[in-house]
């Protein structure tokens, strides 16, 4: 038998499929993890204040801003959070496609776009859906 936990992170692992190999490929010396909650040092890292729920995050040195000089580093690190992500009670649909969301919104931060940029294209494809 499966288990929520368990689904959860078959659900993160297969978003990550979901990308374009060409994407998957440049992936470099980053690990995906699973974590019920953000710890107070994520949270304060990430900028978030009570009231707000943090569903993952992205610790590490981008891939545009390494050097030749990058090297013996510890992988960096994209933390999904469960239970944030569970709180928004949505359907088992929609909740893969949330956890896919956010899979992709932390990996972009890993390949160097910042959430400014993420929010302009996320305005953009909206723009297009409504054409």
């Amino acid at each position: 038998m499966v288990d929520e936990a368990d689904r959860f992170e078959e659900i993160v692992a297969n978003s990550v499929k979901l990308l374009p190999w060409r994407l998957r490929k440049c992936l470099d010396n980053v690990d995906i993890v699973v974590q019920d909650r953000p710890t107070p040092n994520q949270r304060k890292s990430a900028g978030i204040g009570g009231g707000y729920d943090l569903l993952g995050l992205y610790e590490g040195i981008p891939l545009s801003v390494r050097s030749t000089g990058y090297s013996m580093v510890l992988p960096d690190k994209i933390t999904i959070f469960r239970e944030p992500l569970e709180r928004l009670g949505l359907t088992e649909g929609a909740m893969e496609e949330k956890i896919a969301q956010v899979v992709h919104h932390e990996l972009a931060h890993h390949f160097g776009i910042d959430d400014e940029r993420l929010d302009e294209i996320e305005h953009e494809r909206r723009n297009k859906k409504r054409k």
